[in-house]
């Protein structure tokens, strides 16, 4: 049994978009969304490079990252700390191209043009809760809430 649990591959699959960070050249960090976020296996996530110059190029310098994923409306997720490899050609980069291409390993099916492939190796998890949660709201209760807001900010828009 690898690092991801059950739990924590649901979250990742249904939600698809994460936040990365990693480490600038001169130490700052640097935070991308990533639509494409998904899992590979029971130790690894991976997403799709559609044009992120500034994430690959400090992965490609240092390969430490941290992901985080969450459900907006619960608002709880989870954190994935680990290291990155960038997958430009090659077996894997096929097995994954193609993964995105047809929907298989449970991976949402994407026919944007990636560049290349992330496979981030999870090393640390840990849980992210909203501090919403603190008064003794439920879950059921923070879905409602949220559930509501979001369904205000989308007839906003329209």
């Amino acid at each position: 049994m690898g690092i991801l649990n059950e739990d924590m591959k649901r979250v990742v699959r249904q939600q698809r978009m994460g936040f990365i960070a990693t480490v600038c050249p001169d130490g700052s960090p640097n935070l991308s969304p990533k639509g494409t976020a998904t899992v590979w296996d029971d130790d690894h996530l991976v997403f799709a490079n559609l044009g992120s110059p500034v994430t690959i190029e400090n992965l490609a310098h240092n390969p430490a990252c941290e992901m985080n994923i969450i459900d907006n409306f619960i608002r709880k997720g989870y954190r994935f700390k680990g290291t990155a490899e960038l997958v430009t050609s090659g077996k894997l980069f096929d097995e994954i191209a193609e993964a995105y291409a047809t929907g298989s390993r449970g991976i949402q099916p994407s026919s944007l043009p990636a560049q290349g492939f992330v496979v981030m190796t999870v090393t640390k998890t840990a849980p992210l809760v909203s501090p919403g949660y603190t008064p003794g709201k439920t879950e059921p209760q923070m879905r409602e809430e949220w559930t509501g807001y979001w369904a205000g900010v989308q007839e906003a828009n329209s």
